[in-house]
């Protein structure tokens, strides 16, 4: 039985029916979730359950749109840094206080703490990295995106088999 990572609760068909739906393009109507539950056969009220539910059990992250932030002039920055394991907690505190970073993961790596910068524009996002660098102590590894990439990632349902390549 398939199972996430995450949360290592198996994924019932109508969760990963209704993942893989919202992985496309969301209607661009005046009631999207009932669009969408019409389609799967789920009231529009059970979409957004299912999608609350998916989302307090960590199943989802995050539910909402992707922008390519680059087109406006803003940039996103993958960075990382190396921080010694008794200065976690401070560290993670300072990091996480900027509005400008979201997505803050601690790796078993050497560079174990992992987050993304997200500001209006360039100079912003190295203004971020540099406030993060005098504040901890610590060099700021930066990873600029060079390429966009979609990973078009089906789930399979519970009792499912996955095909092909992932």
């Amino acid at each position: 039985m398939p199972s996430l990572d995450a949360t290592h609760m198996p994924l019932s068909p109508t969760d990963a029916r209704l993942i893989d739906r919202l992985q496309g393009d969301l209607p661009l109507t005046e009631r999207p979730f009932a669009d969408v539950g019409a389609e799967l056969g789920l009231s529009e009220d059970e979409v957004i359950e299912r999608l609350h539910h998916l989302l307090a059990q960590g199943v989802l992250t995050r539910f909402g749109p992707l922008f390519h932030i680059e087109r406006a002039g803003g940039q996103f920055l993958l960075a990382a840094l190396e921080v010694p394991e008794a200065d976690l907690d401070r560290v993670t505190h300072l990091v996480n206080a900027l509005p400008e970073v979201a997505h803050n993961y601690r790796r078993e790596h050497r560079l174990n703490m992992w987050f993304v910068v997200a500001a209006e524009n360039p100079a912003a996002v190295e203004q971020a990295c540099q406030r993060i660098e005098r504040e901890t102590g610590l060099t700021v590894h930066r990873f600029p995106k060079e390429r966009e990439y979609f990973v078009g990632l089906r789930l399979p349902a519970q009792g499912e088999q996955a095909h092909g390549p992932v």
